[in-house]
């Protein structure tokens, strides 16, 4: 069993920074990879980023250069890093993590680019 809880998200102006963080608790050490996801209004949830237990990095193309994927697993945490946000950055953000054949999901984190 595995729980995640985000933090981090906010109002943010065009161009600014956030960090989200996501505190994983219950197996940890099993999971493999780490995700985060996004879900903007009246569209599907999609991929940002993922690392891996081994460090492989994957990103979206819409947000590679401007989005860090990080994981400290002697905190038992996953951040994201974005830098040079644009409006359509706008939705909720979701961290994920696959144990196995399971996806566990945290309850998400509201991220708002606006000026």
């Amino acid at each position: 069993q595995v729980q995640l809880v985000e933090s981090g998200g906010g109002l943010v102006q065009p161009g600014g920074s956030l960090r989200l963080s996501c505190a994983a608790s219950g197996s940890v050490f099993s999971i493999n990879p780490v995700a985060w996801y996004r879900q903007a209004p009246g569209k599907q949830r999609e991929l940002v980023a993922s690392i891996t237990t081994g460090g492989t990095l994957n990103y979206a193309g819409s947000v590679e250069s401007r989005l860090t994927i990080s994981r400290d697993n002697t905190k038992n945490m996953v951040y994201l890093q974005m830098n040079g946000l644009k409006p359509e950055d706008t939705a909720v953000y979701y961290c994920s993590g696959t144990v196995g054949r399971l996806d566990y999901w945290g309850q998400g984190t509201q991220v708002t680019v606006s000026s």
